[in-house]
């Protein structure tokens, strides 16, 4: 699981953040203040990546981040900006940002920068063989499955369906084109009812709630598709 430092003062915001990037597979810890992030940071607590807002009580995210650098200390940072002035956006790279996002932004473009910034630091490493899907993250190379970084234990036919969906995030499946593919060429049939079987199954052991589920979606009539 990815550690996430969140520098905002905006306790509503914050709140929101730490759920869904929670839900989304992060470990986060937010402080209000650039002190509070200098303490933590001081005290040798190690992320993988920073989110700063840009405007704070005591200070900028600027500075935190010129003083991060300093230290010669290459971890990914992300500023959260109201503003989109050009200004204040060659202020933050300049500074030693490596993105940023304006305020107000979707929760879906800021998990996609965030993975975007951990796979050029090496923090998630595809090469590796593993690969985030919102709270869930795949090892294809051993075959495991982690829900937050736990381990799931999926039968073959229920992982192969998984990295069927997962590896076509947002796109809908129909159920002829699942079945086709879960034909594994040794003679191994899936009917249509055992393919609701293992959706039904799959969803018991990801969704909070199996029955109006977050990511594995129905498409009424059509089939399925994984959506973050």
């Amino acid at each position: 699981m990815q550690r996430i430092l969140l520098l905002e003062d905006d306790i509503s915001l914050t709140e929101g953040l730490q759920y869904s990037l929670n839900r989304a597979g992060f470990a986060v810890t937010a402080v209000r203040m650039v002190k509070e992030a200098r303490r933590v940071l001081e005290e040798g607590q190690e992320f993988d990546l920073l989110l700063l807002d840009v405007t704070l009580p005591d200070g900028t995210g600027f500075e935190l981040c010129e003083r991060i650098r300093g230290q010669r200390n290459s971890v990914p940072v992300i500023f959260l900006t109201a503003s989109d002035e050009e200004t204040s956006i060659i202020r933050g790279l300049d500074c030693g940002g490596d993105d940023y996002i304006t305020k107000p932004f979707r929760l879906g473009e800021l998990c996609s920068r965030i993975r975007a910034a951990l796979r050029r630091s090496g923090a998630i490493s595809e090469q590796q063989g593993c690969q985030a899907f919102g709270p869930v993250t795949v090892n294809f190379l051993e075959g495991k499955v982690f829900l937050r970084g736990e381990l799931l234990e999926l039968t073959a036919a229920e992982y192969r369906l998984l990295c069927l969906l997962l590896k076509n995030s947002g796109q809908i499946m129909t159920r002829a084109v699942l079945l086709d593919r879960l034909w594994d060429g040794n003679g191994n049939f899936v009917d249509d009812n055992t393919l609701s079987v293992y959706i039904r199954r799959l969803r018991e052991k990801i969704e909070e709630n199996p029955s109006k589920p977050c990511y594995l979606q129905t498409v009424r009539g059509i089939g399925y598709q994984w959506k973050e």
